[in-house]
């Protein structure tokens, strides 16, 4: 019996420890979702600033 008890105990292990590694790919995931977003914004606003100073130079 305590064999059985031993392979439940490593199986409720095994499966804690994938969901916590899972959760931690997930926020990795969003992690990086959100810098991608972010410097893709703060690229368009420079290009969009380039674009604003450029019309009001002095030709």
């Amino acid at each position: 019996m305590t064999d059985e008890n031993e392979g439940a105990e490593q199986a409720r292990a095994a499966a804690v420890a994938a969901a916590k590694y899972e959760k931690w790919k997930e926020n990795g995931v969003l992690l990086r979702a959100f810098f991608y977003i972010a410097g893709t914004h703060l690229f368009a606003g420079f290009v969009w600033l380039l674009f604003v100073l450029g019309e009001h130079a002095e030709k």
